[in-house]
């Protein structure tokens, strides 16, 4: 059986002189946390029969290991798979006036909750209300920190232990295993199905109306969920006529968010913020981070009234924005208000590319990098909205034995460049790939171009 008694002690490694450097450089409490890190690492080695290091390499592991945990785990990357809206890398770029008005609050003090005409304590919540009152139409207006807590503090506030309706067609699963029925449960209200997976009829919504005392019907965005073939929903404006037969209110949750309308980038109808009130919706709950192309936040607009309920309800606090939500957030609307979105908000500069722009960038960098073909492809939106929309584009494509190697090695870059496979290929959209990061991305290819033969 190994000794393991001979693993250097902890004192033993803390009166060395390089640890001593290290303890100076980091901390007594990280360095010494690292030593015993290190010390269980040299067990299990010597356990599986391999032999103990010398005392300086030890001390270098223990130096390497600070390092480590020093390192940010959250980090930029390239975006280079076509995905515009990429859950799984942070969804929606900013916009720089975004990011400047982020920077400017967060170096220094703000009036976050302070009234500077009267000279004393004010509200958080004004911010960005105004601004969205303007572009909606709404009377009234509230920003958390997403929309799944929006819909949550919404329902705890307004229907907490009493019945809401929703159909069955709207019963999804959102990213991360989230789901709407969960979601309700959660805030208190109790769930009242209606309709089938595949169809619900108006009368649905009647006959629950008059058989039970409901609190409020909620409509559900369908995410990256799509119904087709044999289905039935009724629209919008007539789910909210007959709820308002029975003066109930309704609340929809829409996701995404859009407040543009999206056929003019090629795409399919989405409902509009806009259109989810004028089709007479009490509450309108949204995303920041998705199609309105801001900071990560829960947009809820509507009705004064309900909305004024909802503020003092105790999770409006737990489930507050922050400043630089409330700064970013007012930033992107501007760009809507002032009619320039295409020229300064990201999601939609790259919805806007034209396929001549795409297939000369891809070509462009065939051509500096002396190997690959330009092939055609599909772009998506991605984050939850318009599922199975799609938009043309041209790839870079490289050919290689071992696609799944190549997009491991380019993990491993920095900043790491996330890439897909096509038909066998690793292909580059260079829709989604932001003009500041593009000499990044060339010369991490460049440089990794013999591995990805």
């Amino acid at each position: 059986m190994m000794d393991l008694s001979i693993v250097p002690s902890v004192d033993k490694l803390l009166n060395s002189p390089n640890v001593h450097k290290l303890i100076e450089s980091f901390g007594r409490l990280l360095t010494l946390s690292a030593i015993r890190e290190v010390q269980e690492t040299l067990r299990h080695s010597l356990q599986e029969g391999k032999s103990l290091p010398s005392l300086e390499l030890i001390e270098d592991m223990v130096g390497a290991q600070v390092l480590d945990w020093l390192k940010p785990s959250l980090i930029p990357i390239i975006n280079a798979t076509g995905v515009i809206l990429h859950t799984n890398l942070g969804r929606a770029p900013l916009s720089q006036a975004t990011i400047n008005a982020m920077m400017s609050v967060s170096i220094g003090y703000s009036n976050l909750e302070y009234d500077l005409q009267k000279g004393k304590r004010g509200s958080r919540l004004v911010h960005a209300e105004k601004l969205l009152s303007l572009l909606t139409g709404a009377e009234a207006a509230l920003v958390v920190n997403n929309n799944a807590g929006a819909v949550l503090l919404a329902l705890s506030a307004l229907a907490k232990g009493k019945k809401v309706l929703i159909s069955r067609t709207q019963l999804v699963e959102i990213g991360g295993g989230f789901r709407i029925p969960d979601v309700m449960r959660q805030s208190g209200a109790k769930l009242l199905e209606i309709g089938t997976t595949n169809r619900t009829h108006i009368a649905d919504y009647e006959q629950a109306l008059e058989e039970n005392d409901i609190a409020m019907v909620l409509i559900a965005h369908h995410s990256n969920f799509k119904l087709l073939g044999f289905t039935t929903e009724p629209s919008i404006a007539d789910v909210v006529t007959t709820a308002h037969q029975y003066n109930v209110p309704v609340l929809h949750d829409l996701g995404s968010g859009a407040l543009v309308n999206l056929e003019n980038y090629g795409l399919a109808h989405e409902i509009t913020v806009q259109e989810a009130l004028v089709s007479g919706c009490d509450l309108v709950c949204f995303s920041g981070d998705k199609l309105l192309g801001g900071p990560q936040a829960g947009i809820i607009i509507g009705k004064n009234s309900m909305l004024t309920r909802i503020r003092k309800h105790p999770l409006a606090r737990a489930l507050r924005s922050d400043k630089l939500c409330l700064a970013g957030l007012s930033a992107t609307l501007a760009h809507y208000l002032k009619d320039e979105i295409d020229q300064h908000i990201p999601l939609y500069q790259m919805l806007s590319r034209s396929s001549d722009s795409l297939i000369q960038k891809a070509t462009e960098w065939r051509e500096i990098l002396g190997t690959g073909h330009v092939i055609e492809g599909q772009s998506t939106t991605g984050g939850g909205s318009l599922p199975e929309e799609t938009l043309d584009t041209w790839l870079y494509a490289v050919d290689s034995k071992s696609p799944n190697k190549i997009l491991a090695t380019l993990r491993k870059l920095s900043p790491p460049i996330i890439a897909r496979i096509q038909d066998d290929q690793v292909v580059f959209d260079p829709r989604t790939i932001l003009p500041h990061q593009e000499y990044d991305f060339i010369s991490g290819l460049k440089q990794h171009l013999q591995t990805m033969k």
